[in-house]
């Protein structure tokens, strides 16, 4: 044996050590039987040989060998391995293994399961289809029943998508469940027929009118260069967002009757044949070199190994939807997916069919929003003089919060700024919200109906901050101290300004009379984002469970268990951020602003030919999160004379005397003040966002000369590099 460098055969050799003391059942063939024996995985011996388990695999099934210095390494590790499992002596308790097919035979009828999933049915291989595998590594039962769900429908029995990456020359898609199968195709083209014909990718429809997922295809750079796409993409090409339709891989996808959408072969490209009545020949590309998977969302997902993608895509497919986008374009076609905008109508007196409106839904024809909610640049302002501004009195103007104040001088005598921040706002503010539906009706002079949903110019500049109604009862505030609820600064409106029916439903609950002086309203409407909501929430909490935050948590243990939690599965914890990108991606999309495509001001853009451009349900959206804040503040201020010092968004900051929420959530006997701050990992209770000295807060503020600097931009961590920075 020649001189080898030592970490490969100290990693052998640590292994060999570690299995000194027992053995598991023998396996189908003798590689097979030793690293069975010694109860080691494909990903232990993977690790120490620094290769792949794609490697270790094609290493056991005999299509390939390992070389120079990894085959020296492998075979002292299977010479020790023999010596401690002798052919002869099997482990006691074993039972013998029925013989490895070899693997020039036919392939199996199908893959072979995962031990969580219902067995599939039975059905004859596809010419030159290649036995599927599975990929020893990190699986969590959350990731077993991803892949077992895609099990319950034939079609898509090895799940909604496949990362696909090429080793040893060998093509290979990664399934969700460590699925792993051999790709024959040679050229895009047959990729895409192999993932429609062969593949079984895909996912059953999230409601009854509604469309089943397509496939989802993600490629690694390794299948750019196979299938002859650019693993980068020019400056020209990724300000254009796309490949030039002059390029060799769409022009072989044209030749083969395949089509792309107008938005061309970008990062997320979707390659499709006309439907023929309800059969849909579609496949979604995502390509990762190109930043499709945005790392302000899905951090390092980009970079994991394919199997892991696999796996935290797949979870994510599972709880949501199968990505086709970004996560704001996925939360966006989530909405359509639970309401899709036709359906199937009672038989006629023929017994047919026909496509008709969806109740519930937007429908499939864009509606004109309101002038009122038009934002600028819209074709309804184009008569506008091209540099008026627009004032609260002619636009709708519903944000979240970015507010903050001095510091009085009792709080400057406390010792801490604590930040608690609330969990999936938008989403809780969306949950039980009544939208319209339909195109707005111009109203004068109404009066209010909280019911109604809409836009309302009304003069809210009477309401007192100092004395409103909490609950049945007045109490008296120090309104200095507290931000308006009705505009995104803090401010306390001036005048009549346009207000969604969430803002002016709140001013009538703190105890005041409202006069609308003009309204656009919506008589058809329904809680359309109710289901969006749960599935959400339910992606989310199911999510943080795996993380080992759970939902019945006390105070305590919940701020224990959300220590860390990202660190416990980093990989998990890249679902939850993409589920919360989600949730602000899909509302932001409800507004979506010109993309550039050479726009001019009054010119119409792509986006206003969707049905979902609805900035109103954006608007009433964005107000309930605001007013629900601004509840949970007045209740707060109420019940303990404190008040925030910086709002930002979602994010509320208190001086306090500890460092903890608990040192300043008024909770008795475990119990939080009711209509309060409650700590929960559930969609509108709060988690502690982080907590600075008061001494970093009054610091910072004098460094940059601003005494109403946010400090609730930087609580988190408290590093602060300019003080005009975003979020």
């Amino acid at each position: 044996m020649t001189d080898q460098p030592q970490p490969l055969f100290s990693a052998v050799d640590a292994l060999l050590a570690a299995v000194d003391g027992g053995g598991v059942l023998p396996a189908l063939d003798e590689r097979v039987r030793l690293r069975e024996a010694a109860g080691l995985t494909q990903a232990a011996v993977a690790q120490a040989l620094g290769v792949r388990v794609a490697s270790i695999e094609a290493w056991e099934a005999g299509r390939a060998e390992p070389k120079a210095e990894r085959l020296e390494a492998y075979r002292r590790l299977l010479e020790g391995l023999s010596r401690r499992f002798p052919a002869s002596a099997a482990p006691s308790g074993s039972t013998e293994a029925p013989p490895r097919p070899d693997p020039g035979a036919a392939p199996p009828s199908a893959p072979v399961a995962p031990a969580a999933a219902p067995a599939a049915p039975s059905r004859p291989a596809a010419p030159g289809r290649q036995p599927a595998r599975r990929a020893e590594g990190k699986q969590s039962a959350a990731c077993l029943r991803t892949a077992a769900a895609g099990g319950t429908d034939p079609r898509f029995e090895n799940g909604p998508l496949a990362v696909v990456d090429v080793e040893d020359g060998q093509v290979r898609a990664y399934c969700t469940g460590g699925l792993v199968l051999d790709v024959p195709a040679k050229s895009l083209a047959a990729l895409v027929d192999w993932t429609l014909v062969e593949a079984k990718l895909g996912q059953p429809k999230l409601s009854g009118p509604g469309k089943d997922a397509d496939p989802l295809l993600v490629l690694t750079q390794a299948a750019l260069e196979r299938y002859g796409l650019p693993t980068t993409l020019t400056e020209e090409e990724r300000l254009a967002g796309r490949i030039p339709e002059g390029h060799k891989a769409v022009k072989q996808l044209a030749r083969a009757q395949w089509k792309l959408t107008k938005r061309g072969f970008g990062p997320w490209a979707r390659i499709y044949r006309p439907a023929t009545g309800s059969e849909r020949a579609c496949v979604q590309v995502c390509i990762l070199s190109w930043n499709a998977l945005d790392a302000r969302h899905w951090g390092h997902a980009g970079q994991l190994p394919p199997a892991e993608l696999a796996r935290v895509l797949g979870v994510y497919a599972s709880r949501v939807m199968t990505p086709r986008g970004s996560t704001a374009v996925t939360g966006l076609e989530l909405m359509t997916a639970l309401h899709p905008p036709t359906r199937a109508s009672r038989p006629d007196t023929d017994g047919k069919r026909h496509s008709e409106h969806n109740p519930g839904s937007l429908g499939q024809n864009p509606v004109d929003c309101a002038p009122c909610e038009a934002p600028d640049g819209h074709p309804l302002l184009a008569d506008l003089p091209r540099f008026h501004v627009r004032g609260p009195a002619e636009k709708l103007f519903e944000e979240a919060y970015d507010w903050a104040r001095p510091m009085t001088d009792d709080e400057c005598m406390l010792r801490h700024l604590v930040g608690v921040d609330v969990n999936m706002a938008f989403a809780a503010g969306a949950n039980g919200l009544t939208v319209g539906l339909g195109a707005p009706t111009r109203l004068e002079r109404p009066v209010f109906d909280a019911k109604l949903p809409g836009s309302w110019l009304v003069d809210l500049s009477h309401v007192d901050l100092s004395r409103v109604k909490a609950g049945k009862e007045w109490v008296e505030l120090d309104g200095s101290l507290l931000p308006s609820p009705f505009t995104p600064k803090g401010e306390h409106p001036e005048g009549p300004a346009w207000y969604a029916t969430p803002t002016v439903a709140y001013a009538v609950e703190l105890g005041y009379e409202v006069r609308p002086i003009e309204a656009y309203v919506r008589h058809e409407s329904g809680r359309y984002l109710d289901g969006w909501y749960q599935r959400l929430r339910d992606a989310y909490l199911a999510t943080m469970a795996d993380l080992g935050v759970a939902a019945d948590c006390t105070p305590d243990d919940f701020l224990t268990a959300m220590d860390g939690y990202q660190a416990r599965d980093p990989e998990l914890a890249i679902v939850v951020s993409a589920v919360k990108a989600t949730v602000k991606g899909g509302l932001g999309k409800l507004r979506e602003r010109p993309r550039g495509e050479g726009w001019k001001p009054g010119q119409p853009w792509r986006a206003l030919s969707r049905p979902t451009w609805r900035p109103d349900i954006r608007a009433a959206v964005i107000s309930r999160t605001r007013t629900n804040l601004h509840r949970k503040i007045v209740k707060h201020a109420a019940f303990t004379g404190q008040y925030p010092v910086a709002i930002l968004s979602d994010c509320v900051v208190y001086a306090a005397n500890g460092p903890s929420p608990l040192d300043f959530l008024p909770y008795r006997d475990g119990k939080p003040l009711p209509g309060g701050f409650k700590l929960g990992v559930n969609p509108g209770l709060v988690k502690h966002e982080g907590t600075q000295s008061v001494l970093w807060g009054e610091e910072v503020r004098e460094r940059f000369d601003a005494p109403e600097l946010n400090l609730a931009r930087y609580i988190k961590d408290g590093t602060v590099t300019n003080a005009d920075n975003g979020e």
